[in-house]
């Protein structure tokens, strides 16, 4: 793994030629001894949280994202809730083959969609994934998450389980989601976790507190949900009116009150900055979390097919050591109004 990047010659590039490279492959980065392309497609947004979805759209997006060259794909069995695993694997087909499949399980909801609780017992982590693996209609999950720690269970029973199924061939490798360093360590002593997953971007930037170290130290890869602070680092958002009923943002503490209002200044300056380097607001966020380091994968989600070609341009934008210094100067760590979730106690743990 390397550490995070000092600097790279400035390479400003034009909006016009700030386009995916259509019909080449995506250059790839490793998850500890998995190779995905540099980034990913988040998928949640396509069946929940985000307001109305429509699957036809999503699955072209699907198929977009396929021949741009993307091979990491992102779920979770609660996403829907579990109607996203079936969209992602009717949209994927026959190109199975391609790509790398992530999912998750642990946040159980109701099928009206009402949140039930975190499971980590050993036989719900067996039962999670043969549910996942019908809905995905594939044989094997890629990379399999526990989406949150269950507190009322030890690490060592989640994860000996979760190898379980390495060892019967339905997973290939494992990952956790927003665990806290010394969770990371008891389950990697269990069995080797190949990603965590958790919420990294400009506006969130805890986890350089100590779970990057902890992760690079252990040999860990890092995929960075949220890269684009749920949409807010892009600029578009005047007012939280803007947000249906369906929007789970509308509920988000970062967007409500005095704290949209402190954090509109940091989408302003993304803005400034991205005007500078001579690409959007939502290319400067993800290219600065590339730069971070070439163990972390953004994964950016969308249901449009123009967000799509621009995150995936991301990938060709280079910041030099000015800019980036700009970045951690006008971003510092704590600089964000406003807690990541209205309830942190299932983060961190």
């Amino acid at each position: 793994m390397t550490a995070p990047a000092t600097g790279s010659t400035a390479t400003p590039i034009a909006r016009g030629a700030a386009r995916a490279r259509q019909d080449r492959a995506m250059q790839t980065r490793h998850l500890a001894q998995l190779e995905v392309s540099t980034l990913g497609l988040g998928c949640m947004g396509m069946s929940d949280f985000y307001g109305p979805h429509d699957d036809s759209v999503s699955t072209a997006v699907i198929h977009q994202a396929l021949d741009r060259g993307v091979t990491f794909f992102d779920t979770a069995d609660m996403y829907g809730p579990h109607t996203n695993e079936i969209l992602l694997g009717k949209a994927l087909g026959d190109r199975r083959s391609e790509v790398v499949v992530a999912t998750k399980f642990g946040n159980m909801r109701s099928p009206e969609g009402a949140f039930l609780g975190v499971n980590g017992k050993p036989e719900y982590v067996h039962a999670a994934c043969d549910a996942s693996l019908q809905r995905l209609g594939i044989d094997h999950i890629d990379l399999y998450y526990q989406h949150r720690v269950d507190p009322e269970v030890p690490i060592e029973d989640t994860v000996g389980a979760m190898a379980e199924l390495v060892a019967a061939g339905k997973v290939r490798y494992l990952g956790l989601s927003e665990a806290a360093p010394q969770t990371i360590r008891r389950a990697h002593a269990t069995y080797p976790i190949t990603a965590l997953q958790t919420e990294y971007s400009l506006w969130s930037r805890d986890p350089e507190d100590e779970i990057l170290a902890t992760v690079r130290e252990l040999g860990i890869g890092f995929v960075a949900y949220s890269p684009l602070g749920r949409g807010f680092l892009t600029g578009t958002f005047a007012t939280s009116d803007a947000l249906g009923p369906q929007d789970f943002r509308s509920n988000h503490p970062r967007f409500q009150g005095e704290n949209l209002v402190a954090n509109q200044k940091i989408a302003e300056r993304v803005r400034q900055i991205a005007d500078t380097v001579g690409c959007t607001p939502a290319q400067l966020a993800i290219a600065w979390l590339l730069a971070q380091g070439d163990d972390i994968v953004p994964i950016p989600g969308t249901k449009r097919a123009k967000y799509l070609d621009e995150n995936l341009a991301a990938a060709d934008v280079e910041l030099s050591a000015e800019i980036l210094e700009q970045l951690a100067a006008a971003f510092p760590h704590g600089s964000t109004s406003g807690d990541r979730y209205a309830n942190m106690s299932s983060v961190n743990r």
